[in-house]
């Protein structure tokens, strides 16, 4: 049947079709921001073709009742046929959702079999992403295969052993990539060494799983692992296509990840041996290193591209401690030796390692979304990157490769004639594996001045991103579930030891709304540093309050509470509190996170542009709990992330009298994950307990 023509009601039923726009996508750096763009750029321009429509409509003369009817008659047909065509799309849709379930790979029980099937695996991933596929078996024991692209060519060798006719087994004997140059002389160029180990890594992973015995051999896992090496090759494949454009970098598409890892890992080894020079330590602690350095480069960890270690927990960092004490320190020459082994640390980390926050740089495939801005530096309007560890870094720039015909960016679709460009990315969520990183407005807007310096600076304190949710950034972190935003939380921290009473927390949320960050486009390292400077932050925030299981105050009571408010009060109590000597069952404490801007102020409020300074407000989260009897008053403690500090942690005591606790002592308790625990240490320490 030939496409209908539409109608009024029609075009408004289009839009209806299976929940086209995403309710949750909010702000630019969600994973489906561009389809959103997309769909809101059509229902304007629908409603445009609606009004335009109607008033056509307002000028014709419906006397003719005869004519009305039929027209009545033709709309009722329309819609019929319209409404058929919605149900059959919104039917096809779910089918096609549907089949995204994985069921398994489809592994033969017989083990003679199995290494015919692996063959054929590996011929059909090659075949699949369009590459052209040679299979050659080299004796008895070994099969080549070379998968090969425009400039792109893969080798790899598998090795068979069938020493046991019953059970023979495969292995991944080498992979190599090399690259075809296009010159008067056709040469070819060595492909990067990592980048062979990464692709040999993968297919021994699904080689091992596959040949598992039956009672631990998991089918899911081994269809996860295939998916994964289709999505590599794609994404080479898709890097290739972009190679064979010599006017566009050509091969710098392949080696940049390389060139830029140099550059990285050398001033990350920078980094490192001046955080172990501020401590006095030969190997810098891992965690120190990434509350005060730029991230740790991780390359080819779980793509063909960058990834970085932008955050671990302290509960993650403690658990890799222990479980690498007895290996033994890294030899590498290229980054910073820490009392993690490096190795250790991919390994853990290979197999997503809770507590870690990783972002990985890619390329996507063409978009025909134009909502980014262009890329700009302008070092004066921003105030990330820092480099209060290595201030040359200043001075190190990278950018990523572009294509050379089409502008990086545009703000205007008739800027842009093309069906799509490829854009770098941030991505948080591990291609969509992850939920993302829980944001504050705020330091979302800090992310869109470090990629647009320019962006709504003028109104940037006055009018902020909109929000369609009714609560705060920290009810998307710890409550997202609730359809009601509480003014405050409550929570009970108990200490380990029992060395003081349990504290009730009671925490104030912020009046400011929240965003969950899945990535960010990025044109250079700057921004790529500056960026997940403001993550690290957020990160380490959201580290502290998710340190407790918060409950809406008012809306839970425990049995321990409702027995405590019917306990009665002896005479030996009222002594104790007269005395100045009684133990509260429970210590209160109120705990609020300040307003945080770390943006600049508008550019036309300076007399001169150079006069206008960035500035960078810290990270904090406040707490306050009673003084000892008999004084009266607040103690207060003040716990900012500072990476000037030896620990990347500062502390402020106010009040407290007569307590002699060092701020090194209270750093280091912070920096093991111990923040919300100060209000009792520093009781303790006030009625002469033991720490």
């Amino acid at each position: 049947m030939d496409t209908l023509p539409e109608t009024l009601l029609s075009t408004i039923q289009n839009f209806k079709v299976y929940d086209g726009l995403p309710t949750n996508v909010t702000h630019p750096f969600a994973s489906s921001a561009e389809t959103s763009c997309g769909i809101l750029q059509d229902i304007i321009q629908a409603s445009d073709q609606l009004a335009n429509s109607l008033n056509q409509y307002l000028q014709a003369d419906f006397t003719n009742t005869k004519l009305v009817s039929l027209l009545r008659q033709q709309a009722t047909l329309s819609r019929s046929l319209h409404l058929s065509d919605l149900n059959i799309q919104q039917t096809l849709y779910a089918l096609k959702q549907r089949s995204k379930a994985s069921y398994g790979e489809d592994i033969p029980q017989d083990r003679t079999t199995l290494v015919d099937w692996c063959v054929t695996r590996c011929e059909a991933w090659g075949k699949l992403v369009g590459m052209e596929t040679f299979k050659d078996q080299v004796g008895e024991g070994t099969i080549s295969f070379v998968f090969g692209g425009k400039v792109l060519v893969v080798d790899l060798e598998l090795s068979i052993d069938r020493t046991n006719p019953l059970n023979p087994i495969i292995v991944v004997s080498k992979a190599k990539t090399s690259y075809a140059i296009s010159s008067p002389e056709a040469t070819t160029m060595d492909g990067s060494l990592s980048l062979d180990a990464f692709l040999k890594d993968t297919f021994k992973s699904f080689f091992e799983e596959v040949q598992k015995p039956d009672e631990h051999r998991d089918p899911v896992q081994a269809a996860r692992l295939g998916s994964i090496i289709l999505d590599h090759f794609q994404y080479l494949v898709m890097l290739d296509r972009l190679a064979e454009r010599k006017e566009d970098g050509g091969v710098r598409w392949f080696v940049d990840v390389d060139q830029l890892c140099t550059v990285v890992e050398t001033f990350s080894k920078s980094e490192g041996e001046a955080v172990a020079l501020s401590i006095s330590t030969e190997r810098p602690p891992l965690d120190i290193f990434l509350l005060r350095a730029h991230t740790l480069p991780l390359p080819y960890l779980k793509s063909p591209s960058l990834s970085f270690l932008t955050y671990l927990s302290p509960l993650a960092y403690l658990s890799l401690l222990r479980s690498s004490s007895a290996l033994p320190p890294d030899t590498s020459t290229s980054l910073p030796s820490f009392d993690i082994p490096l190795h250790q640390l991919r390994s853990s980390l290979g197999i997503s390692l809770k507590g870690a926050t990783i972002a990985t740089l890619t390329l996507s495939p063409p978009i025909e979304s134009h909502i980014f801005p262009a890329s700009m530096s302008i070092p004066t309007l921003t105030a990330r990157p820092t480099f209060s560890l290595v201030p040359r870094g200043s001075d190190l720039e990278h950018v990523f490769p572009q294509l050379a015909d089409l502008p990086s960016t545009a703000l205007d679709p008739a800027d842009n004639e093309s069906s799509g460009r490829n854009v770098w990315f941030l991505d948080f969520t591990e291609g969509g594996q992850y939920p993302g990183i829980v944001m504050s407005q705020s330091r979302m807007r800090e992310i869109e001045l470090v990629i647009n310096p320019l962006s709504s600076m003028e109104i940037i304190n006055s009018v902020g991103i909109m929000s369609f949710g009714t609560g705060s950034w920290v009810d998307l972190l710890i409550n997202p579930s609730s359809l009601v935003s509480p003014e405050r939380y409550v929570a009970i921290f108990r200490s380990p030891s029992s060395s003081y009473p349990p504290l009730q927390l009671r925490l104030t949320a912020p009046e400011e709304p929240g965003f969950v960050l899945h990535k960010v486009p990025v044109n250079s390292m700057k921004e790529v540093w500056g960026v997940l400077e403001v993550v690290r932050e957020q990160c380490w925030l959201n580290e502290i309050l998710l340190g407790c299981e918060w409950h809406t105050e008012g809306l839970h009571l425990t049995h321990e509470e409702d027995d405590e408010q019917g306990s009665e009060v002896t005479e030996a109590d009222l002594d104790a509190v007269l005395a100045g000597s009684v133990t509260p069952r429970k210590i209160p404490v109120n705990v609020f996170v300040p307003s945080y801007s770390g943006t600049p102020g508008p550019i036309f409020e300076s007399p001169e542009l150079n006069e206008m300074t960035p500035r960078v407000c810290r990270t904090k989260i406040v707490m306050t709990s009673p003084e000892r009897p008999p004084i009266s008053g607040l103690v207060e403690m003040c716990v900012s992330f500072d990476e000037t500090k030896p620990r990347g942690i500062s502390v402020e005591l106010n009040g407290a009298m007569g307590v002699d606790m060092k701020l090194e002592t209270m750093e280091e308790i912070c920096r093991r994950g111990g923040a919300l625990s100060l209000p009792g240490r520093i009781w303790a320490k006030a009625h002469g307990s033991s720490q």
